[in-house]
């Protein structure tokens, strides 16, 4: 599994209890709270097992006529903190490509966590065999060269109808991707561990011969994120 390293938002502490999560479990924390819709649609992972978080460094593109005039591919990858999490809007479109091997290959030298595209990534073996966390809605082989350009960075982004602004936590692994408001993140993360504990007491009462129901019901399955069940269990 591949981990952030270290930035100021995320503390050591707190980026080793992210690194026991999943998006599961972060996306029960957040319906827990009632808040806004925290998944980004259509994401899937392109290097499989690999897990990226970290705070979002937000891209957005543009399409451009063709005039005759060379559009080179956007420059912004030397900006990127180490440990952010690189989230590239789009449009979702599978026209053409946002990121291939050359971007991985840079990322990788300056420690970014992972990059999340609303849209089409290439290059996808050469980015797997390096173990780089890479999450999109498609991929293509069709360069973005003089069809897009960088519109803007650190912009807040429409992800299908999910709002990242600069600086949310973005979590994205196997299930997808998702982002949490930085201003939620540690309660976001203290219910998760709880939902993962709730979860954990109670697989290990069914397959010790529990009915699934009545162990549901005794560690408070309806409520995962709350503490003060049977915790002699």
């Amino acid at each position: 599994m591949t981990t952030a390293p270290a930035v100021p938002f995320l503390g050591g502490t707190l980026r080793a209890r992210l690194a026991r999560l999943d998006t599961a479990a972060l996306s029960d924390a957040v319906d827990s709270l009632r808040a806004a819709p925290c998944v980004l649609p259509g994401i899937a992972a392109r290097t499989p097992g690999a897990v990226a978080f970290g705070p979002a460094f937000t891209v957005r593109y543009r399409p451009v006529e063709d005039d005759g005039t060379f559009r080179n591919a956007a420059n912004y990858l030397d900006d990127v903190p180490p440990g952010s999490v690189v989230v590239v809007d789009n449009g979702g479109t599978a026209a053409c490509t946002n990121w291939g091997s050359l971007l991985t290959s840079v990322a990788l030298r300056r420690e970014v966590a992972g990059t999340v595209v609303h849209g089409s990534v290439r290059d996808v073996r050469e980015t797997r065999e390096t173990g780089y966390p890479l999450f999109s809605t498609a991929v293509t082989m069709v360069s973005g060269k003089n069809r897009v350009v960088l519109d803007r960075t650190g912009v807040a982004l429409d992800i299908a109808g999910t709002a990242v602004a600069p600086g949310d936590l973005v979590f994205a692994d196997d299930n997808g991707a998702l982002r949490i408001p930085a201003g939620l993140v540690d309660e976001v993360v203290r219910r998760a561990e709880a939902v993962e504990r709730t979860e954990r007491r109670i697989r290990e009462a069914a397959l010790d011969g529990a009915r699934l129901d009545d162990a549901r019901a005794r560690f408070g399955y309806a409520r995962p994120w709350e503490e003060g069940h049977d915790d002699a269990h």
